[in-house]
């Protein structure tokens, strides 16, 4: 019994499953190779100096790329590389223009009817062809001050009927902090919608869980979850069971993918991604053409071969298996059509 005269001290709940994982991910590239059977050729594979922007990926995701393989295809989206230090003519800080975009502390506000909130910096997987890598995550979070300049920001605009969560990733954050939004939003009549841009349910599935499934199925606005993938090998069963209970809470789920060389610049290997994400109940939605960031130039595939690929898919699968290709262009009311 404690006595009446001590203070009561508060103790921190534990970190949940999905936390524990997260702090778990592997983050030193050799140990990464190591863990592949590659450690004896790290130095051909590594950059000699570091590239400014860390490796994360969880173990779970290392669990599903193949051992002893240089050229993995998952492998290849996180592992950092000497090509990243090149400096190539038309690769920038901010390819998307988002700087120009700032609508309020971490709101972008580039189309009609959209709002995009940055809701952290944090990812749990760090791919090599982000296109937010060099963003000034530490100034520009929606999160910050329990999303009050966001908050003000789409209740001042009559016009945004839609809130995009990114970041980052939006599910780094804890469901009460998400509910800190949603809770907000719900006092605002005109956003009826609610997006999440995420590539956690792909990484890290864990993080779909009891508490995230109950938020997402008891909100009263439309909601879209638009996952992350660029390769069958990535969905496995866990990530098919995340996907389901995602879907059960009534939310569509859709994919956007990005064009990558060596990745998935083949048309069986994009067939296979659309069946396997039509198999998880996600519909392919977008395949983007690269956004030129510095540093992710390597990964490049020209308009030429990127609209071959398209045919190929459009001559042997359904239509709705057909994902769009577009590219952003900073300054454009949509996305461009390729």
């Amino acid at each position: 019994m404690i006595p009446a005269s001590l203070p009561l001290q508060h103790v921190p709940s534990p970190p949940s499953r999905w936390q524990r994982l997260w702090r778990e991910a592997v983050t030193d590239p050799r140990e990464l190779l190591a863990l592949l059977g590659l450690a004896d050729r790290a130095d051909e594979l590594l950059p000699a100096r570091d590239t400014g922007f860390a490796l994360r990926v969880p173990r779970g995701f290392v669990a599903r790329m193949r051992h002893g393989d240089p050229a993995d295809p998952l492998l290849l989206q996180v592992l950092p590389r000497a090509a990243e230090l090149d400096e190539v003519p038309g690769f920038t800080t901010d390819a998307v223009g988002d700087g120009a975009a700032r609508a309020a502390t971490g709101v972008i506000h580039k189309y009609a009817g959209r709002s995009l909130l940055i809701a952290t910096g944090s990812c749990a997987v760090h791919c090599r062809y982000c296109f937010r890598r060099h963003f000034p995550y530490a100034d520009e979070t929606a999160a910050a001050g329990r999303w009050r300049d966001a908050l003000a920001h789409l209740a001042a605009d009559a016009a945004s009927e839609e809130v995009i969560l990114s970041g980052g990733d939006p599910l780094s954050l804890s469901t009460a902090r998400l509910a800190e939004l949603t809770d907000g939003l719900a006092e605002i009549p005109h956003v009826r919608r609610l997006r999440i841009h995420t590539r956690l349910p792909v990484v890290l599935p864990e993080r779909v869980d009891e508490s995230l499934v109950d938020w997402l199925a008891g909100l009263a606005l439309e909601r879209v979850v638009v996952l992350h993938a660029n390769h069958a090998n990535e969905l496995d069963e866990s990530v098919a069971a995340a996907c389901r209970r995602l879907r059960d809470t009534g939310a569509v789920l859709l994919n956007q993918a990005v064009l990558l060389r060596g990745v998935n610049d083949d048309a069986d290997v994009l067939a296979t991604l659309s069946a396997r994400l039509m198999a998880c109940g996600v519909l392919p939605y977008y395949l983007h053409q690269l956004d030129r960031v510095a540093g992710a130039a390597h990964f490049e595939v020209e308009d030429a071969r990127a609209g071959t690929l398209v045919e190929a898919l459009r001559a042997r699968l359904p239509g709705y298996l057909v994902p769009r290709l577009v590219r952003e262009i900073a300054g454009a009311d949509s996305k461009t059509p390729l």
